[in-house]
């Protein structure tokens, strides 16, 4: 029998456009302990890199805040966000078209994102795409994680899968750095949750959404 192909995808910004319920959870939080809200603009760039990141951004005072504030701070946020996952998140385009196909096509998939389990688990279900995945991986599932290479070759492994058969697919360089250093090929969206430009971003092919994306996967497969 010959090994099954792997692809591997990042959550936010990669398949689900999570900025706006992530900056509502936000400006939820900074309303909570008085300070000021911020648009979607302003954060946008942010809220790949996890909840304390996206408070860092948002508020310049942040690193005054001793470890006690930041961490109540953050699990307010992570309480409300849980409670209002699926407020005005979207599936990028052509996301699920290409999960059929790559269904159908006998590909295995995977989540490896940086969002809690449990929340990753939550937005799959509640946006209808976890079933496509054998599994699902958060920053929390093991002991290190994007951009960590172990990260992505752990789930390859629970999966059987070989990870000369295995693509990533995500916006960042975090995703992007585990790919270069798990030696895997590398598919970029190209306006993902990052402040760099993707030309500064490790990457073997950059797509705007996933339409068309299967004629890519096809040369691997």
């Amino acid at each position: 029998m010959n090994q099954k192909f792997t692809i591997l995808f990042d959550l936010d910004g990669t398949l689900v456009d999570t900025a706006p319920d992530l900056i509502r959870a936000h400006n939820h939080v900074m309303k909570k302990f008085g300070y000021p809200s911020k648009s979607i603009d302003e954060l946008r760039n942010a809220v790949g890199s996890g909840a304390k990141a996206i408070m860092a951004k948002g508020n310049g005072q942040w690193k005054w805040f001793d470890e006690k504030i930041q961490n109540e701070m953050s699990d307010e946020f992570i309480s409300f966000y849980g409670k209002n996952i699926l407020h005005e998140s979207t599936l990028l385009n052509g996301v699920k078209e290409f999960l059929e196909w790559c269904k159908n096509q006998n590909v295995s998939m995977a989540v490896c994102t940086n969002k809690t389990e449990h929340l990753a688990i939550d937005l799959l279900k509640k946006i209808g795409i976890y079933d496509f995945f054998e599994y699902v991986s958060g920053y929390n599932t093991f002991e290190y994680c994007k951009p960590d290479p172990r990260h992505l070759l752990k789930t390859i492994e629970i999966l059987n899968g070989d990870k000369n058969k295995s693509i990533m697919v995500g916006d960042s360089e975090t995703d992007a750095n585990a790919a270069k250093a798990a030696e895997i090929p590398m598919i970029l969206l190209k306006y993902g949750y990052t402040e760099k430009k993707s030309e500064e971003i490790y990457h073997n092919h950059l797509i705007k959404d996933f339409i068309g994306i299967e004629k890519i996967i096809s040369k691997y497969i």
